[in-house]
């Protein structure tokens, strides 16, 4: 009996019916992510990714390495080698990749062919990304993660387009719930080893990594004057982050915590957009949280009852 009772409690952790609010939320934001992080690199497109040394750091040298890691790893090389065969320019192939991200991005912003919009932005994002490792951060492989839920999640979405033009079958709502399972506990495997990095070295522990952070080039958004007059709240605020990083997969669950982390979690990266100036981090950020532990259904009650405190 007590096997069996535990199975069924597994079953329904995973398996908790859920709306889809959470999908039309990772969906536009990830759709706003795509379009401004493009148009953000399009003067530099080529310069970034070019290979044969024509590029800031040739792709080629990039690739190399990649290679040397995981040959199956998609790269831009493979279109690019398929290009060529094809009579397509390096140029001209990086200029169309650029085009197709794009239109995927506003595709995916206005519902429409959400499923073959979200794996091109996927595989183009992801080969972007692994072609010009040396030169990307956080923010590209956590865009990434987002675009791997959404591609393999319950689309199209009740906010869709698709879903208003063509009424495809209702997703089964245990379905629905497994997929934000799995991203409920990447985020939470995210942000708990991330804390436990950062309480690794002394830095967040006196205060340095964030004086660092906060005054090198081309994040030193804040005047340095500023945060020098402010710098004994530095140890304490760097700690505030780690604890509010650990403690985010214990006390995210509970419905009685969850809305205090999630503002907490929410803000900081506001405050990371606002001191630092990265938009697009604090932005992917956000939209994963809202879309892991935000309401359900953008407001709707759950499906469904929960499982001891946790309350979706």
């Amino acid at each position: 009996m007590r096997i069996a009772a535990l199975k069924r409690r597994i079953v329904l952790f995973y398996f908790q019916p859920q709306l889809d609010g959470w999908v039309s939320v990772l969906r536009l934001g990830l759709a706003l992510q795509v379009i401004f992080s493009t148009l953000a690199l399009r003067k530099d497109w080529n310069y970034l990714l070019a290979g044969n040394g024509r590029g800031l750091i040739s792709r080629d040298l990039m690739e190399a390495i990649l290679d040397a890691e995981n040959p199956l790893i998609p790269r831009l090389g493979w279109l690019v080698t398929l290009g060529n065969h094809l009579g397509v320019s390096e140029g001209i192939l990086l200029s169309v990749i650029w085009t197709c991200l794009l239109v995927a991005g506003c595709f995916l912003f206005a519902g429409i062919f959400c499923r073959p919009a979200a794996i091109t932005a996927w595989f183009l994002h992801l080969c972007v990304v692994k072609s010009a490792d040396l030169l990307s951060y956080g923010v590209d492989n956590l865009t990434t993660i987002g675009l791997f839920y959404l591609m393999i999640g319950p689309l199209p979405d009740s906010k869709s387009l698709d879903w208003k033009l063509r009424k495809p079958p209702t997703p089964d709502a245990r379905v629905v719930g497994f997929y934000r399972r799995l991203l409920q506990m990447h985020l939470c495997l995210i942000y708990f080893f991330g804390g436990i990095a950062k309480l690794a070295g002394i830095g967040w522990w006196n205060g340095t990594s964030l004086w660092r952070a906060l005054t090198l080039p081309p994040f030193n958004v804040v005047d340095p004057d500023l945060i020098l007059h402010w710098k004994f709240l530095l140890p304490a605020a760097g700690l505030f982050i780690c604890v509010l990083e650990i403690g985010y997969p214990f006390l995210i669950w509970s419905r009685w915590t969850r809305p205090v982390w999630l503002i907490c979690i929410c803000l900081m990266h506001v405050m990371v957009a606002l001191t630092m100036g990265m938009y697009l981090f604090a932005l992917v950020m956000i939209v994963l949280n809202l879309a892991a532990f935000g309401p359900v259904g953008l407001g709707d009650p759950a499906l469904g009852a929960p499982i001891g405190t946790t309350h979706l």
